[in-house]
């Protein structure tokens, strides 16, 4: 089947405000760093590492990886109790995934997100069932940049890597696909915005209305 895999955060849906807030509420806990505001939303994107390291660099206080490895745990509870207070798909993904499922594509996503996290999310954004796969953080030994995954993602929803390209939002996804032999398409609302170009993918998209066309033309 012709497959189109998606991933996640920054491109199915804004994810930033509730990674923001979970961060801040970690290192309130952690009595360490300042808090982040909608200006950091970038690096949200980047997973809660980056952004525990962001808030701690604030901080006066010489800190280390140590650190942030002991507020990382408290991150993913912070993260799990509240996964879409804030978070919104973006315009136009429902009426353009099932569009493609009408016109005969299969659909999958890879993620970095930790996958319990990802399944959830996506099933209380009301979209999980037009997956027929998920791969995310610990699916496999690797993430992406590594081609495992999303050769995985394709695979598990009965697709062929020869037939599918990745739909992304970063120099990660880029990478991703280069190195799995497929097209990558970077959206352009996401978090860089039209800047995602600099990453140089096959294709850009502006809305997800474009994007059924966009495939057929991908995937004749």
């Amino acid at each position: 089947m012709k497959t189109v895999v998606f991933d996640l955060d920054g491109t199915l849906a804004d994810t930033s405000g509730d990674l923001l807030a979970a961060a801040n509420a970690s290192l309130q806990a952690a009595g360490r760093g300042r808090p982040l505001g909608q200006g950091d939303a970038l690096t949200a994107f980047e997973g809660g590492r980056a952004l525990l390291r962001l808030g701690l660099s604030r901080d006066p206080a010489p800190w280390d990886e140590g650190d942030v490895a002991r507020a990382y745990p408290n991150f993913l509870r912070e993260y799990a109790g509240a996964i879409d207070m804030f978070t919104r798909l973006y315009p136009g993904v429902e009426a353009a995934l099932a569009l493609l499922q009408a016109k005969g594509f299969a659909l999958s996503i890879c993620t970095n997100k930790p996958v319990a996290l990802a399944e959830d999310l996506t099933r209380r954004l009301g979209i999980r069932h037009h997956f027929g796969a998920l791969v995310g953080a610990g699916t496999l030994p690797v993430q992406k940049p590594d081609p495992a995954p999303l050769r995985e993602a394709v695979r598990r929803a009965g697709g062929d890597a020869a037939r599918a390209f990745l739909v992304g939002d970063s120099a990660t996804d880029v990478a991703c696909a280069r190195a799995a032999g497929m097209p990558v398409v970077l959206v352009g609302f996401g978090p860089e915005g039209p800047a995602a170009s600099r990453h140089a993918p096959d294709r850009m998209l502006r809305a997800y209305s474009g994007l059924p066309a966009l495939a057929q033309r991908l995937l004749p």
